[in-house]
C-alpha cells in the first residue's frame, strides 16, 4: 500500500502544478463601469449658443477611450436640448478629462439662466445630463455604449461674465 501511495504523490503534484500553470495563463479581467458626466464649466456665447466643458469620469479599472457622447441637457425643468460630440480621448483608469460641446438652448432655458444670473453670486440653476458615451475599454476589441446620467446644479462665476460653474 506504501508503494503505491508513493507513485500517486508525483503524479498529483503534476496534476496541481499544471491546474496552475493553467489559471496563471490568462490576464485578469479588470472591472468596467460606465462612466460620470457632469458640466465642469458653461459660457453663454455672443451668439447665444452655450458652449459647456464636459468632464467625462472614467469610473474602470482599466482605460478606455471614449469616442462620442449622446444625450440630453435639462436646464432647471424646461424641455431638454440634445447634447451630442464626437472625439477621441484616452481616458486612463480612474481618470477624468474634458471635452468641449455646444448646444443652442431654448429660449426657456436662456430666461431660466438669466433669472439666476439675477440674483448675484446667490442665483443658481440646476441641470441634468443623460445619455450614452461610446468608448472602448482597453481589453475589448469593439467600443460599445455605456449610459450616464447626473444631476448637479451651475452658477455663475463672481467676475467672469457669462461663465457658470
Amino acid at each position: 500500500m506504501l508503494p503505491r501511495l508513493y507513485r500517486l504523490i508525483p503524479r498529483l503534484l503534476v496534476l496541481g502544478l499544471l491546474s496552475l500553470g493553467l489559471v496563471a495563463c490568462g490576464p485578469p479581467r479588470k472591472s468596467v463601469f460606465p462612466p460620470t458626466v457632469s458640466i465642469q464649466e458653461m459660457t453663454v456665447r455672443p451668439d447665444g449658443q452655450w458652449q459647456l466643458t464636459v468632464r467625462i469620469q472614467n469610473n474602470s479599472y482599466g482605460g478606455m477611450n471614449f469616442r462620442s457622447l449622446d444625450g440630453e441637457l435639462k436646464v432647471a425643468e424646461l424641455v431638454p436640448v440634445r447634447l451630442h460630440a464626437k472625439f477621441d480621448l484616452d481616458i486612463p483608469a480612474f481618470a477624468g478629462d474634458i471635452t468641449r460641446v455646444n448646444v443652442l438652448p431654448t429660449p426657456e432655458m436662456s430666461q431660466a439662466l438669466a433669472a439666476a444670473a439675477a440674483k448675484g453670486s446667490g442665483g443658481s440653476v440646476p441641470y441634468g445630463v443623460v445619455g450614452r458615451a461610446n468608448a472602448k475599454p482597453e481589453q475589448e476589441e469593439q467600443p460599445r455604449d455605456f449610459e450616464f446620467h447626473g444631476n448637479d446644479w451651475l452658477s455663475p462665476v463672481p467676475g467672469i461674465a457669462n461663465t457658470w460653474r
